[in-house]
């Protein structure tokens, strides 16, 4: 079977040429397997289309992507936007007294699943045309456990909760505070007890005044507190520092021991903490994405490292993500970039205190801690953005700073914004960049059509960009899928030892941490109070100083040596605890 996808937010048809249509075989030939909308775009007929992918390939903005797929997945077809549109292959099926995981690449229909699993769409199995009915879904699924899914969402017997993916968008919906949105939800009283447990500390804040950390644990609260029989959370750990994502993974544990669960996240060590079972999903980003059958989670996770499934026996990814057996190199003969002193800010109530440090030059440090702890303050101290009360950092050096919250601006087309950064050198956009970071498809569009993981890529690359001899990165996971995060870190990596640059790097993602850093500066204190920074410390004695505060052990796994948290009071993590290696074992 052929997919043949239109981009719409690529196709521009007054800035080229026909060359879908000029360059089509069969359409040289006279069959009209592409034909045009009154807007001018492309309809790709896909039973009259060969699959030779020169459309694909002259297309100067990478509108079109056409796919050849086995001719007995088109029986599995679940969903179909439209003629040209994205289609999903097969569903998660929920299970009660299961926590089920979904592991994939952005665009793959990870959330479109979620949306036809809470009864949002009504699948129509492939035929665009017509709305999705439930009767024929009820029948496509004879005999199945799902089947009894949908059977129950039609009739309205099934309840569905759902935390979505994009918290910072709750703001634009409910203008109250956040004790007001859960208690639409939830009695006061239930909501107190709540808050106290998920540690909410703006309760009765405004929700457009409150940190992206608050909106996430509101999001998940609202979500826990509601009587539902299914249970969807969409990427529950962005914001979130590790110790919340830990506790935030404990209470989905919990609930999942009796309730129906599906878990969308991008973190691997929380995705391996919370799960039982995982789906991989794959395909081409925005043009069809396929669901993989259930797997055990540690064999899930390493067949998605890995790259090939299998048991479906198919290649996701050309190449497989390894991590190191041993820590990152802990040693360093580079000659010192820039050193500070003890320093100390206070901002309103909150104070923040640094102990002397340095960066070496070709160095990449982790900086670990909790939200709210000064991170972000002593990485702008750093820049030279904020000066501090006590100490001063006595260098020349040029820093270029990539912030937590980006900022978008209207009207400002991807390619000029990174064109017109200062230092520009297009040799590292197209060699070190562009490839791994995905550039070329989003070069001709304006920042305020990106997702939020394109929005990353590109401040990433900005950042990345600009001449300087410290790089400052904050958050640069964020809303990035899971394999885009190992291939961002090893961008960065590899862009400071080619470059022979420093880099610091801020992230709560476990797995990019361990992957890209060769130290750790460790952040700890009271959160919105005081703050203290550690180190730098080699990535063993940083690891374990800022895990003995968490309370979590790692351990590695035993055939990829991935980071891996241990069940709390397992064997293995009161052996870890009681040598106080809380890293991982040697």
């Amino acid at each position: 079977m052929r997919v043949a996808v239109l981009h719409e937010d690529r196709c521009q048809p007054k800035k080229c040429q026909n060359e879908c249509y000029n360059f089509c075989p069969p359409v040289r030939n006279g069959i009209e397997v592409i034909t045009w909308r009154k807007d001018n775009k492309p309809i790709v007929s896909e039973p009259l289309c060969i699959g030779c992918g020169i459309c694909v390939h002259k297309c100067p903005h990478d509108a079109l992507t056409i796919v050849n797929l086995p001719d007995e997945q088109e029986k599995d077809t679940i969903h179909r936007y439209g003629m040209n549109e994205f289609r999903l292959f097969g569903l998660p099926a929920p299970e009660e007294g299961n926590v089920i995981g979904i592991l994939g690449a952005n665009g793959t229909g990870k959330t479109t699943a979620i949306s036809l699993l809470a009864g949002e769409i009504v699948p129509n199995l492939g035929e665009w045309e017509e709305d999705g009915s439930w009767e024929n879904v009820i029948d496509y699924y004879a005999g199945t456990d799902i089947q009894k899914h949908f059977v129950g969402l039609s009739d309205d017997k099934i309840k569905v909760a759902l935390k979505p993916q994009y918290v910072d968008r709750i703001p634009k919906m409910f203008d109250g505070t956040l004790r007001e949105l859960l208690e639409n939800v939830a009695s006061t009283e239930k909501v107190n007890e709540f808050a106290e447990k998920i540690n909410i500390t703006s309760l009765d804040k405004k929700v457009s005044k409150i940190s992206g950390g608050e909106l996430q644990k509101g999001a998940i609260a609202a979500t826990l507190l509601k009587e539902a029989d299914l249970y969807f959370f969409d990427e529950p750990s962005s914001y979130l520092d590790i110790e919340q994502r830990i506790l935030m993974a404990k209470m989905i544990s919990e609930l999942g021991e009796t309730k129906s669960v599906i878990v969308i996240e991008h973190d691997l060590a929380i995705l391996d903490f919370v799960t039982n079972n995982i789906h991989i999903m794959y395909g081409s980003p925005n043009a069809y994405g396929i669901v993989s059958q259930k797997l055990a989670v540690r064999n899930a996770i390493n067949t998605y490292l890995d790259g090939y499934i299998q048991e479906s026996n198919v290649r996701i990814r050309d190449n497989a993500i390894k991590f190191l057996k041993h820590p990152p190199r802990t040693g360093w003969d580079g000659m010192g970039l820039v050193e500070w002193p003890k320093l100390s800010k206070k901002l309103g109530d909150f104070s923040l205190t640094a102990e002397a440090g340095e960066i070496l030059s070709g160095q990449v440090l982790g900086v670990v801690g909790g939200n709210a702890t000064g991170k972000t303050t002593f990485v702008k101290m750093l820049a030279g953005a904020l000066e501090p009360d006590e100490g001063e950092i006595e260098s020349e050096i040029t820093v270029s700073y990539k912030p937590q919250y980006i900022e978008v601006q209207e009207d400002v087309i991807v390619g000029d914004l990174l064109q017109s950064v200062e230092g520009f050198d297009e040799h590292i956009l197209n060699t070190e960049l562009n490839g791994p970071l995905n550039l070329e498809p989003l070069m001709d569009r304006k920042l305020e059509t990106l997702s939020g993981g394109e929005l990353q890529r590109v401040a990433v690359a900005e950042c990345l960009l600009r001449e300087a001899d410290l790089y400052l990165l904050d958050e640069p996971s964020a809303y990035l899928d899971a394999n885009q995060r190992m291939i961002t870190a090893k961008t960065i990596r590899r862009s400071m030892e080619q470059r022979g640059k420093s880099a610091l790097v801020v992230d709560h993602d476990v797995y990019f941490i361990d992957y890209i850093s060769d130290g750790l500066l460790c952040f700890g204190g009271i959160p919105s109070k005081e703050g203290k920074a550690e180190g730098p410390y080699d990535m063993r004695k940083g690891m374990n100083v800022f895990l003995e505060r968490v309370g979590v052990t790692f351990r590695r796994d035993k055939n990829t040596h991935r980071p891996r948290i241990n069940k709390p009071d397992s064997r293995l993590d009161r052996e870890q605890k009681s040598k106080k290696e809380y890293y991982y074992s040697s």
